[in-house]
């Protein structure tokens, strides 16, 4: 079994306090409008998925193709669209608005977004190079890399080597992190831990790959599941009433046949 992720967003960094008054810091995640836009099936695609989408986006903010797709869809465009690969039994309507209580405190998830970029930086920054020699005759490059090549053979710079280059930037994924808790009534997440992002930034959130999970609502929580529910107890009250009234009916019935 595989259920879909969640598109959240990045509010911040703080600290909740468990049952025995020990602190913890969690990251807030915000659930917003996150909602299922298209579904990918193996008939029409080779495969099957869920496609959300997150922050609606303005037309005129929205690029042609994608507007086309959300029309044809009869969605609203949205400014972040991800695909999750399920599995069949956690196929989700399209429409259906996806909320907090998609996960379940104490359960581990995966957590990926894109790291803070810090632009060009040196070996010592970026790859913790010790660099050279601060004595005598090193002549002012004390923060080089040094070599990077060889001998006539091979004669070339293998790709791959850790050198001077652009840092963060690039899609990070923290494995493991404990859900601490969730707010279901303003739609937010608190993950144990840090998370790849700045503020404010898109973050995919997901169940932990490399564990097992139990009591997960699958395919995922409805919120209108609860509504449909009570309209269902409340019949049931009424039906539990009228055989009373019936019964009433069918012995006055019963009394006039039998005065006749």
């Amino acid at each position: 079994m595989k259920r879909s992720g969640l598109i959240t967003k990045k509010i911040g960094m703080t600290r909740l306090f468990d049952d025995n008054g020990v602190s913890h810091a969690v990251t807030v995640l915000s659930v917003g409008d996150c909602s299922v836009i298209a579904n990918r099936t193996i008939d029409k695609n080779g495969y099957i998925a869920n496609v959300l989408g997150m922050k609606e986006a303005k037309e005129k903010h929205t690029a042609k193709p994608q507007l086309i797709a959300a029309q044809k869809a009869g969605v609203k465009p949205y400014r972040k669209v991800v695909e999750f690969r399920v599995s069949e039994e956690c196929i989700v309507p399209v429409g259906t608005s996806l909320s907090a209580g998609h996960f379940i405190s104490g359960q581990l998830v995966d957590v990926a977004g894109t790291s803070k970029g810090k632009g060009f930086q040196g070996v010592m920054k970026r790859h913790n190079f010790a660099g050279l020699e601060a004595s005598h005759g090193v002549l002012k490059a004390h923060r080089s890399h040094g070599s990077t090549g060889q001998r006539e053979f091979p004669g070339k710079v293998f790709k791959g080597l850790k050198m001077a280059g652009q840092m963060g930037n690039k899609t990070v994924t923290v494995q493991n992190l404990k859900v601490f808790g969730l707010d279901e009534e303003d739609n937010l997440i608190f993950v144990e831990g840090a998370v790849p992002g700045a503020n404010g930034t898109f973050v995919l959130i997901t169940d932990a790959i490399k564990k097992e999970h139990s009591d997960l609502p699958i395919p995922t929580l409805i919120k209108e599941q609860g509504k449909i529910e009570t309209v269902k107890e409340e019949a049931v009250d009424e039906t539990e009433e009228k055989p009373v009234e019936e019964q009433a009916a069918e012995i006055e019935t019963a009394d006039e046949v039998q005065g006749e």
